[in-house]
């Protein structure tokens, strides 16, 4: 099995920072893509965030020059740096990676992690 763990969520004030992690554990011979995704309530999941294994990023409009994502490959893990955060960032934010599981796996999967809640309010 694979698990990817979300944390760093909260309460926020409008301009703040926060920043997520998301960390992949069990079967792994190597993770592809990573990507952050976040729903708000009534509306659809959206990509916020994605980076490459060579670490190629692209981001969302909505959150470029204000987000940035990164990752550990040693680790296994992955960070969202959010800044300047405004009270429409109020979402879910959930962790994606395609993961390749064993040598001989024929493909690449993608698993999800549980989300963590993040509020941007005054």
């Amino acid at each position: 099995q694979v698990h990817l763990v979300e944390s760093g969520g909260g309460l926020v004030q409008p301009g703040g920072s926060l920043r997520l992690s998301c960390a992949a554990s069990g079967t792994i011979f190597s993770i592809n893509a990573m990507g952050w995704y976040r729903q708000a309530p009534g509306k659809e999941r959206e990509l916020v965030a994605a980076i490459t294994s060579g670490g190629r990023t692209n981001y969302a409009d909505s959150v470029k020059g204000r987000f940035t994502i990164s990752r550990d490959n040693d680790k296994n893990t992955m960070y969202l740096q959010m800044n300047s955060l405004k009270p429409e960032d109020t979402a879910v934010y959930y962790c994606n990676a395609d993961v390749w599981e064993t040598y001989y796996s024929n493909r690449a999967y993608d698993y999800w992690g549980q989300g963590t809640q993040v509020t941007v309010s005054s």
